[in-house]
């Protein structure tokens, strides 16, 4: 429906999204990796860090050589498995696009638990939904989703610059692109729950991740965007605890911070 590449969206809590940037590494770390290894030697990679829930069900049982990892971490190791080059860049753009703002609102290491989390929750979801329990779940499309969540429930009115069919860029409120994105996820279940897509992950993870925001967020953070809060380095210029706006008549006016008119 479209892809997101741009945010007008500032840090105001941390200076990089470490957290981010490091899970962007981590997944196309392991891409290159499997991309690199033989098909046959590809598909155990996948088949042993892949979650299959009739594995974690206690239905079925891997190989013998193909339990790369116990079957527990099998919940979070399959998000860092992508199937080819456009599952894994799709991924990694939302990520890129809407992690960043996520983790400032939670903290680093909150974050991590967040995103691990999410991954957990999609994971458990399409074990519950699936009707396919033996073919094994990759991508990080669970834990993104946890991560669209609680954006959206932080920053509903930030625009968003988006590709529309992949074609045609618009900037919109972040609430109009992303609430579309969840009520497809949703929709999709409903109509179409047997297919390529785990639309079962998705919503376990969205519906995690909008827990979870609600619990980690740091103190003070607020939901759906009471209040634009001014950049740091904007405050500073304008004067501490206030913001600067021209009036009618040309005279300056100092209004309550992160209150400014145009």
């Amino acid at each position: 429906m479209f892809i997101p590449f741009h945010d007008a969206n500032t840090l105001k809590h941390i200076k990089v999204q470490w957290v981010t940037l490091a899970l962007i590494a981590l997944n196309v770390a392991v891409w290159l990796f499997i991309s690199l290894e033989s098909e046959q030697a590809a598909q155990a990679t996948t088949v042993g860090l892949g979650y299959i829930p009739a594995i974690a069900f206690g239905q079925a049982q891997l190989a013998e050589g193909l339990d790369i990892v116990p079957e527990p971490l099998t919940y979070l190791s399959y998000a860092f498995v992508h199937s080819g080059f456009w599952h894994l860049a799709s991924n990694m753009v939302f990520l890129w696009v809407f992690g960043d703002n996520v983790e400032d609102a939670v903290g680093h290491m909150r974050f991590l638990l967040f995103y691990l989390l999410c991954a957990a929750a999609g994971a458990l979801c399409h074990g519950l939904l699936t009707t396919m329990p033996e073919a094994p779940l990759v991508g990080a499309s669970g834990a993104i989703s946890g991560v669209v969540a609680a954006y959206v429930m932080l920053h509903p009115r930030v625009k968003v610059w988006v590709l529309v069919f992949f074609r045609v860029p618009l900037p919109l409120p972040a609430f109009v692109p992303l609430l579309l994105w969840i009520g497809q996820q949703f929709f999709m279940l409903a109509v179409a729950p047997d297919g390529d897509v785990s639309w079962g992950a998705h919503v376990g993870g969205i519906l995690a991740g909008a827990v979870l925001i609600l619990v980690l967020r740091r103190r003070g953070v607020p939901l759906f965007d009471r209040e634009i809060v001014t950049p740091r380095a904007v405050r500073n210029e304008a004067g501490v605890g206030t913001a600067v706006a021209a009036g009618a008549d040309g005279r300056i006016e100092r209004l309550p911070w992160g209150r400014g008119r145009g």
